[in-house]
């Protein structure tokens, strides 16, 4: 039986993991709460005021604001272990966030998957329909937009004919292919 040098190992699994790594860096990660949910500060947003939290979701709408902040709103979706969100029902509602920066609404557009690390300042009432919605508001401090697709670290073994070719075809180009023409 062969055995490869402990140099090997490490070199292999430094470039395994490079790729993987968390979109929100380490340092906001240690200050934030990864328990607090958004259904939580829903209940009480002035208990947790100051508290750091990372969520993410699916943007609903970028508003430029007249002293060239943005305001994004965002659909709640739980997040992966890379921080991005996951496609799923269970969503816990909408949130705001506020950015300290103009960002072009186009970039950061409806249907776009984002994820938020930042500080919550309170509640804002708006509209959402005929009703009014009590979103909480956390102030941005770094913001990860994801791309349209993106390869996943796992196999996608699920197979649609009508969607492109199947995963065997050749390593990743049914991923790809398949994330690609979905639109």
């Amino acid at each position: 039986m062969k055995t490869w040098p402990l140099w090997f190992l490490f070199f292999f699994l430094a470039i395994s993991l490079s790729g993987c790594a968390h979109v929100i860096s380490k340092d906001i990660r240690t200050k934030s709460e990864p328990s607090l949910t958004l259904n939580q500060v829903r209940q009480s947003p002035e208990t947790f005021k100051g508290k750091w939290v990372i969520w993410g979701g699916e943007i609903v709408q970028s508003v430029n604001q007249k002293d060239g902040s943005t305001q994004i709103e965002v659909f709640q979706m739980p997040l992966g272990w890379r921080g991005e969100p996951k496609e799923t029902v269970a969503s816990e509602g909408r949130f705001l966030v506020s950015v300290d920066q103009y960002l072009d609404s186009y970039i950061y557009r409806k249907g776009k998957k984002i994820t938020i690390a930042g500080e919550i300042q309170g509640e804002m009432v708006k509209p959402l329909g005929e009703m009014d919605y009590r979103y909480p508001l956390i102030s941005s401090k770094q913001i990860y937009l994801w791309p349209d697709y993106y390869y996943y670290p796992y196999p996608d073994y699920y197979y649609d004919p009508w969607w492109g070719p199947p995963y065997w075809w050749g390593f990743g180009f049914g991923i790809i292919y398949h994330h690609h023409h979905r639109r």
